[in-house]
């Protein structure tokens, strides 16, 4: 005989079990809201033990290695392929940044 499992079936509905409407942030799992160019976004820190691929940091154009600590953002009202992986120093000095140059077309891209 299986252990019970005391989960409630059904997908997330965006709802707590009582009902009431759950904030999305709530349901990035330790997610936070952040306000960056008169938009909301939503952040999430990623540990290292969770980094498994490679990633592209928009803030400085350099490759965030599987392993390394970061985090994730995207803007609230955009879907998965809004989400940018940063590199935690990146995303706090976004605003002192100016625009990266664009890759070059043999560039990688993550």
């Amino acid at each position: 005989m299986s252990p019970r499992k005391n989960r409630p079936r059904g997908g997330s509905t965006g709802r707590s079990p009582s009902g009431e409407e759950r904030d999305p942030g709530s349901l990035l799992g330790g997610g936070r809201r952040e306000e960056w160019r008169g938009e909301d976004w939503l952040v999430r820190q990623i540990g290292g033990a969770a980094a498994a691929k490679h990633y592209r940091c928009p803030g400085c154009d350099q490759e965030i290695p599987p392993g390394t600590p970061h985090l994730v953002a995207w803007p609230e009202h955009g879907g998965a392929d809004d989400r940018r992986h940063w590199h935690s120093a990146c995303w706090r000095a976004r605003d002192r940044r100016g625009v990266r140059p664009l890759r070059g077309r043999g560039a990688p891209r993550y």
